[in-house]
């Protein structure tokens, strides 16, 4: 093999080092600047895009928090109204209630007044019914009229022995 020939050995170390170092100042003068030059690029632009996704996290959070604030500010102003309007609806409904009791209790005296006052002119009616049954039956039984003026206490002790 000819590389391995030693009378060529010294010729192609020589090319090997020139080569090698062609080489490397080309690379090291073209090649790796832009290399270093898109890295970088890449590098920048994904910092940025970190540092946009954290303001648009920091401001989704922010809005986040901002309707929390809201949410919990309605639902306190609507827990108030509610308790402000049943307040008011039970306040409402106690003076109906009252009003309706009152109405009631009048109309109930009124029907109590009534009834002791039907019961009064029962109670005279029989009592003139009773004189009259009395006054009858004496005269049927006798046969001779009886005197109003003494069934009269008769029929009213007949008629509060029954009452008692």
């Amino acid at each position: 093999m000819p590389q391995l020939d030693l009378s060529t050995f010294a010729p192609q170390l020589v090319w090997l080092v020139i080569s090698f170092v062609v080489l490397y100042l080309l690379m090291a003068k073209l090649g790796l600047p832009r290399v270093n030059a898109i890295i970088e690029a890449r590098r920048k632009r994904l910092d940025d895009d970190l540092a946009r996704a954290a303001q648009f996290k920091a401001e989704a959070e922010a809005a986040i928090a901002a309707y929390q604030q809201t949410m919990a500010e309605a639902r306190a102003e609507a827990q108030a109204t509610i308790r402000e309007r049943t307040d008011q609806f039970a306040a409402e409904a106690a003076e109906r209630q009252r009003q309706l009791a009152e109405a009631l209790a009048e109309q109930t005296k009124a029907a109590e007044r009534e009834i002791g006052a039907a019961k009064e002119r029962a109670f005279a009616e029989i009592r003139n019914v009773a004189v009259d049954v009395a006054r009858s039956i004496t005269e049927k039984l006798t046969g001779s009229a009886a005197e109003e003026a003494k069934l009269i206490p008769a029929v009213d002790r007949a008629m509060a022995e029954r009452a008692v």
